[in-house]
C-alpha cells in the first residue's frame, strides 16, 4: 500500500509503498479516506511530544481519521500501533475507538475536526466540569483548536467568552463565532496583564483554556495575583492546560496560587482516560452533525505529503485524502 512513512525522526514523511497491515485481535482494518494534519502528529513525527514512543525504524505518521469497514460502515477511528499509522491507505483500527459516523458529517469535515475539537470539548466537560452559564477565557482562540473552541464553549452554554490571539484577522473571526469579547496579545506585557485583570474583574473567569502556555499564560497568572487587602474571597478558576506553541515552561509566582482560585489541570492524553476522549469525539460528533461547526480545511492528496507537511497551518486544516 501507499503511506507517509517517517524514516528519520524530524523529517517530513515520504510518499512510499508500506506494508500492509493485517488485523489483531480486538482490531479492524479501515480503507482510509481522509486523515488530518493536526499538530500531535508533527511532534509524534519529530520525536518531541511526551507521547512518542521510543526505538527506531520507519512508520507511518498519523493518529486518527476517517474510511469505510470491509461492510462499507463509515468511521471515526485512532490507531497506536506502530508502526502503522493513518496517512495510509489501509490502516488497523482498535474497535473500541473505531465510531460509526452520523450521517451529514462528511468525511474530510469529521477527519478535520475530530483532534481540535476534542481538545476544547474533553477540557470542558471532563476536565474543567464545565456548566452552562459560566465564563471562558482562551488563550490562542486564533488557531483552528481556539477556533472551536470558541464556538463550542458558546454552544455548551457559555455567558461570556473572551477570545486571546495574536491574529488580528483571526480575532475578529472568533467574534463573529461567538465572543463576546477579544483581546489582543500583541501589546506589551503590562497592558497585557491589565486586559486580563480587567475580565476577571468585570465578567469573571471561571475557566481558562489554554492552547499557548509561555509568556501569555505568565500574563493571565499575572492578573490574578491579588494586589492587597486579604478580605476578598477568591473566585474558582480551573485553568486548563491544553497546548504549548507559545512555549513549553513559565515562571509563576507562588503568591499567585496562594491568593487567587486558580485551579491548574491537564488535557491531553495521560491526564484523560482515553475512553473519555473517543466519548468526547462521539458527543462532539454528533453536535457537529446537528449544527455545522465554521472550520477552514483543505483537501490535499497524500502523495503531495512532503510538499504540504511543513507548510503553516494560518488556521486552515490540512486533511489528506490517500
Amino acid at each position: 500500500m501507499k503511506a507517509a512513512v517517517v524514516e528519520q525522526l524530524g523529517e517530513a514523511p515520504r510518499y512510499l509503498d508500506f506494508a500492509e497491515p493485517v488485523a489483531e485481535k480486538g482490531e479492524q482494518l479501515v480503507r482510509v479516506t481522509a486523515a488530518g494534519l493536526h499538530p500531535i502528529v508533527k511532534a509524534l513525527a519529530a520525536g518531541t511530544h511526551y507521547a512518542a514512543a521510543g526505538g527506531g525504524g520507519a512508520f507511518v505518521a498519523g493518529v486518527d481519521g476517517v474510511g469505510q469497514l470491509a461492510d462499507g460502515t463509515r468511521v471515526y477511528f485512532g490507531t497506536w500501533r506502530k508502526p502503522f499509522g493513518t496517512f495510509a491507505e489501509i490502516a488497523p483500527a482498535p474497535e473500541w475507538i473505531t465510531l460509526k459516523l452520523p450521517e451529514g458529517l462528511p468525511d474530510e469535515a469529521a477527519a478535520a475536526l475530530a483532534n481540535p475539537g476534542m481538545s476544547s470539548w474533553a477540557a470542558l466537560k471532563y476536565r474543567a466540569e464545565f456548566q452552562a452559564g459560566q465564563a471562558v477565557l482562551i488563550l490562542g482562540a486564533t488557531g483552528v483548536a481556539g477556533g472551536l473552541a470558541v464556538q463550542i464553549a458558546k454552544r455548551l452554554g457559555a455567558r461570556h467568552v473572551v477570545a486571546a490571539g495574536r491574529n488580528a484577522s483571526a480575532l475578529a473571526a472568533a467574534a463573529t463565532y461567538g465572543a463576546d469579547a477579544t483581546i489582543s496579545l500583541e501589546q506589551d506585557r503590562e497592558a497585557l496583564v491589565d486586559a486580563f485583570r480587567r475580565k476577571f474583574a468585570e465578567s469573571g473567569v471561571d475557566v481558562v483554556l489554554d492552547y499557548l502556555w509561555g509568556a501569555p499564560a505568565e500574563a493571565v497568572f499575572d492578573a490574578m495575583l491579588m494586589k492587597g487587602g486579604v478580605e476578598h474571597a477568591a473566585k474558582r478558576t480551573r485553568y486548563i492546560q491544553i497546548g504549548e506553541s507559545a512555549g513549553k515552561t513559565v515562571a509563576l509566582a507562588a503568591s499567585v496560587l496562594r491568593s487567587s482560585g486558580v485551579e491548574i489541570l491537564g488535557s491531553g492524553f495521560g491526564s484523560v482516560d482515553l475512553t473519555e476522549l473517543v466519548k468526547a469525539v462521539g458527543e462532539f460528533f454528533a453536535e457537529a452533525a446537528k449544527q455545522p461547526f465554521v472550520m477552514k480545511t483543505e483537501v490535499v492528496a497524500l502523495r503531495d505529503v512532503e510538499a504540504a507537511w511543513n507548510r503553516k497551518e494560518e488556521a486552515t486544516r490540512i486533511v489528506f485524502r490517500p
